[in-house]
């Protein structure tokens, strides 16, 4: 069991402040994918312990593999009824 979404938020919200007010940077690990990334500049995806994918995070958000396997199927969803 984690932290409540509502908390998770307030935790993410606090970290940007810093990182735009302070111009302090964090290394975050979450398992949102989602969460992290709209939180992020720059995301690495690890799977089994290995960076098997980065980049800046809007592209991460983008793209189909990480949208796939990792956003779940709100995702995937949206983008099989994109096409």
């Amino acid at each position: 069991m984690g932290l409540a979404p509502q908390l998770v938020e307030e935790i993410f919200e606090i970290v940007k402040r810093l990182n735009e007010d302070e111009k302090v940077t964090f290394l975050l690990a979450e398992q949102n994918t989602n969460m992290a990334l709209r939180y992020s500049r720059y995301g690495y995806i690890l799977e089994n312990g290995r960076v098997v994918m980065d980049g800046d995070a809007g592209t991460l958000l983008g793209n189909e593999d990480v949208k796939e396997f990792y956003l779940g199927p709100v995702a995937v969803k949206v983008r099989v009824s994109e096409t």
